[in-house]
């Protein structure tokens, strides 16, 4: 078999891959306040794509993946962006911490990520044969 895993493959290739994995799975609850929130508080809208809760999932579960004991705080860092404050200079802004809290929730519950000894979240195996096998298919194709 081939010995390949989630770094072997395209980011934006395997999210997406997993996004279409984890809706058709069924099993990943997408909480009814997700239609109408912002993914920060600097966005002026709320996404266009209404998979994008899915598609959050598996960027958060790649991010987990490539760096264990990652918190919701890095993870806020890491899907911040720029804060459009008019006239004056832009600045960083912090993404959403409720939207990656409650994907991460959502994972534990898949099993994929657990919480860390020293704070954060890791995969668990189950998750990482997951992640793998769907990189190891996309790699073939």
């Amino acid at each position: 078999a081939g010995g390949f895993t989630l770094k072997d493959v395209p980011a934006a290739d395997f999210i997406t891959a997993y996004a279409a994995h984890l809706k058709k799975s069924g099993k990943m609850v997408v909480p009814a306040w997700t239609e109408f929130t912002k993914t920060a508080s600097f966005k002026e809208c709320t996404p266009y794509d209404e998979d994008w809760y899915f598609i959050r999932a598996a960027s958060v579960a790649r991010k987990i993946y490539l760096r264990a004991g990652t918190g919701v705080g890095a993870l806020q860092t890491v899907y911040g962006g720029s804060v459009n404050r008019g006239f004056r200079p832009s600045h960083f802004g912090k993404a959403s911490g409720h939207v990656i809290r409650s994907v991460i929730q959502q994972l534990e519950k898949l099993r994929v990520v657990e919480k860390t000894a020293n704070g954060g979240r890791a995969i668990t195996s189950d998750g990482q044969r997951d992640l793998d096998r769907i990189a190891c298919m996309l790699k073939r194709e």
